[in-house]
């Protein structure tokens, strides 16, 4: 698998994952805020944060593997 291929994978990977961990975060608040146990909306939360920063590790990801394919496939230009 080229970077390229890697760079075109992992970013809309990693921005879909931050969108859907951001609509999670709001959930767990939207469940504080109706008054669910404590326990319901930690573990929300805490579910919903992994996802969001996994996110950002994946789209973290995807500019690496975009720089490297900058510097080592992209054809020298004189």
């Amino acid at each position: 698998m080229t970077h390229k291929s890697k760079w075109l994978l992992f970013s809309p990977l990693g921005l879909v994952t931050i969108g859907a961990g951001a609509c999670l975060v709001h959930w767990a608040g939207h469940l504080k805020d109706k008054g669910a146990p404590t326990k319901t909306w930690v573990l929300a939360g805490t579910a919903a944060l992994a996802v969001f920063n996994a996110g950002v590790s994946l789209f973290g990801q995807g500019v690496v593997e975009r720089v490297l394919h900058e510097v080592r496939e992209k054809p020298e230009q004189a």
